[in-house]
């Protein structure tokens, strides 16, 4: 009695990761009653079906759950095919000398009563009509099971590539402004020893920012007005840092009050213009625009002054804005964007289009 109840806590615990028991012991009754109506239909004997049915069921599901549960994953999974193989017909062998034993003795003294003609024990035609019907079930009902298992497999892999695009994300929308935020916070130092009138207003800012940043930005889509007003806040900031260094132009066109746009997506853009514009006592000059040229597609363009002395070493102190603006177009869009940068007369032009279905 321990061993059945070992055996059956087996079986239990290795068929209910991927389907419950409830559907396992609702495919068998209906895939058995379907057997028991298709064969006594056939004969015209409905209480030989059942009875040779009743013999035969557990002898298919014992096969197919050896089959599933220990064949597969033991020789399959580790392409040991040769030794599947051999195991495989070696329990055929075994199960028909126990079926055709049962039988027997249970329900006929005729060895093959479907056949036309008088059956005996161990002829190759009763042989191979055996072998197939076991291999007929067992090759249904694992594949429907390899089925089910790859389906399961399938969501499970989507749902961690996600998790994992969503994690990378978060990680690289967390590298965006650090550098900024210390130099604006030296500034702000160097404003309240000289007592300015502007150290309270870059205060506000950089409050402001840091909630748009820090709390507001939740989510993987943020309302593109909001990452405008977090660009004004940006380029605010930095005039109160440069004072008159700094002269900007924005312009909107097209209807963008419904747009959503990957949060913190242009503003490494931005702070390039003041990263490498910036000399002495040159200006900066910087023309941003946004337009919605159709129902699915933003374009966003960008130009500044640009100083090549500063850019001179600029393989070697490459930031990681523009690089992680990069990789979170890739992730976000694959290749459904475009992103071109061009230098012409000492102006640094950026376009981008991305979509906003």
């Amino acid at each position: 009695m321990n061993k059945i109840s070992t055996a059956i806590l087996f079986f239990s615990k290795k068929v209910s990761p991927t389907i419950p028991i409830k559907y396992h012991i609702l495919f068998w009754i209906g895939y058995f009653l379907f057997n028991v109506l298709r064969w006594g239909s056939y004969f015209g004997d409905y209480l030989y079906s059942i009875k040779s049915n009743l013999v035969e069921f557990p002898i298919h599901i014992l096969l197919v759950y050896i089959n599933v549960y220990l064949l597969i994953p033991k020789f399959v999974l580790k392409k040991k095919y040769w030794s599947y193989i051999a195991s495989l017909f070696l329990m055929l062998a075994l199960v028909y000398l126990i079926r055709t034993g049962l039988n027997y003795l249970l329900i006929t003294k005729e060895i093959w009563p479907e056949a036309d003609s008088t059956g005996k024990f161990l002829e190759i035609n009763h042989v191979i009509a055996v072998l197939l019907g076991e291999l007929y079930v067992v090759g249904f009902v694992s594949a429907i099971k390899l089925l089910i298992d790859w389906s399961i497999e399938k969501k499970r892999n989507e749902k961690l590539a996600k998790l994992q695009l969503s994690t990378e994300l978060k990680f690289l929308r967390t590298q965006i402004q650090p550098h900024f935020f210390f130099n604006t916070l030296n500034n702000l130092y160097a404003l309240t020893l000289a007592k300015s009138d502007n150290a309270p207003q870059l205060v506000i800012k950089i409050s402001e920012m840091m909630q748009y940043i820090l709390y507001e930005v939740k989510s993987s889509k943020t309302s593109l007005l909001e990452e405008i007003n977090h660009i004004n806040n940006f380029v605010d900031i930095s005039r109160l840092r440069f004072g008159d260094s700094i002269e900007s132009n924005l312009d909107i066109t097209g209807d963008i009050e419904d747009v959503e746009v990957p949060p913190l997506l242009f503003i490494s853009f931005i702070e390039n213009c003041f990263k490498h514009g910036l000399n002495g006592n040159d200006k900066v000059k910087i023309n941003i625009s946004f337009e919605r040229v159709s129902a699915d597609y933003l374009e966003f363009r960008l130009s500044n002054n640009f100083n090549p002395n500063l850019n001179a070493n600029q393989s070697e102190k490459k930031g990681i804005g523009i690089i992680n603006t990069k990789r979170r177009l890739g992730l976000l869009f694959s290749s459904d964007f475009i992103l071109e940068t061009t230098i012409i007369e000492n102006t640094y032009n950026l376009f981008l289009k991305i979509p906003v279905r």
